[in-house]
């Protein structure tokens, strides 16, 4: 039989990636890990893990096994969460995932604010693009994913349940107070992650030109030391600039572009009240900002 320990260490295993790594994580000692992993190899009857030098490496049973306990472990834990939330939000923990700009803006304001309201409320962070986000979310990590979309794009409601937290415009970054996207049809420009270049070629193809990429940086820091140092321009939410923004840059709001901001949660309603209690911190948050 299939236990419930064994496949935490299965999972901390397969995130850190050594032995050692999931003992840190977990605070066991090596050889309890070791002896956890064994006894859980003799359950199933098949070897998950295979010796690489001094280092383990899951096989493909080791791994698939490993998936699936990072969501049974998830859910165990969420469910932990929902019990002790029903006591009247005195305990309880929420995790919850969101890309940097986020992280750095609404979402340390709404986290002070739940702690005065909800001091035995634990809000763990991690740091995610919404692709990441999402998918710890439907694995059981995390119990709610803080995304963003584009005006253009959809999220599957169908799997998740979305709140619409705020919406944030989106600015053009140069060096001159009165550019527009016209005055840089030939010019260079830096792109985001790969997954945001969609969003920079619809604002350009919008006004009539593809943009040339000459850089490529997801970090709004880098981004905004290489307009301010004349290698191009780009584009850059305003989170991003709320978070850090240079004195030497110019932004002007590109009219009719934004990124919808969505709180998601999976499975059926109603969350769970320490889940709704972020919930409610975060639109209140982003509503006052």
């Amino acid at each position: 039989m299939l236990n419930l320990v064994q496949l935490k260490v299965l999972a901390a295993v397969a995130r850190r990636g050594s032995v050692t790594g999931a003992a840190q994580e977990l605070h066991y000692s090596q050889p309890s890990v070791s002896h956890h992993l064994a006894r859980l190899e003799a359950a199933t009857g098949v070897r998950l893990l295979q010796r690489v030098g001094r280092g383990v490496r899951l096989t493909p049973e080791g791994q698939l096994l490993a998936n699936r306990a990072a969501e049974i472990v998830g859910r165990v834990d969420a469910a932990a969460n929902e019990l002790a939330a029903q006591a009247g939000l005195r305990a309880g923990r929420v995790r919850l995932a969101a890309n940097a700009s986020a992280l750095s803006t609404i979402v340390p304001a709404a986290a002070a604010a739940l702690a005065r309201a909800h001091p035995g409320i634990e809000l763990s962070l991690v740091d995610r693009h919404p692709v990441e986000a999402l998918e710890l979310l439907r694995h059981g990590e995390i119990d709610i994913a803080l995304v963003f979309r584009h005006a253009d794009t959809q999220l599957d409601d169908s799997e998740f349940r979305l709140v619409h937290i705020a919406d944030d415009p989106i600015y053009l970054i140069s060096r001159r107070s009165d550019d527009s996207l016209a005055d840089h049809r030939d010019s260079a420009w830096i792109g985001g992650c790969e997954r945001c270049l969609s969003e920079l070629n619809a604002v350009c193809h919008q006004a009539g030109f593809t943009p040339r990429i000459a850089s490529h940086s997801d970090d709004m820091v880098v981004m905004q030391a290489l307009v301010a140092a004349g290698l191009g321009v780009t584009t850059l939410p305003g989170l991003a600039l709320e978070a850090h923004r240079r004195p030497d840059i110019h932004a002007t709001e590109l009219t009719g572009f934004h990124r919808r901001i969505h709180a998601a949660t999976y499975g059926e309603p109603p969350d769970p009240p320490a889940v709704a209690a972020v919930l409610a911190a975060l639109s209140h948050e982003a509503r006052s900002q």
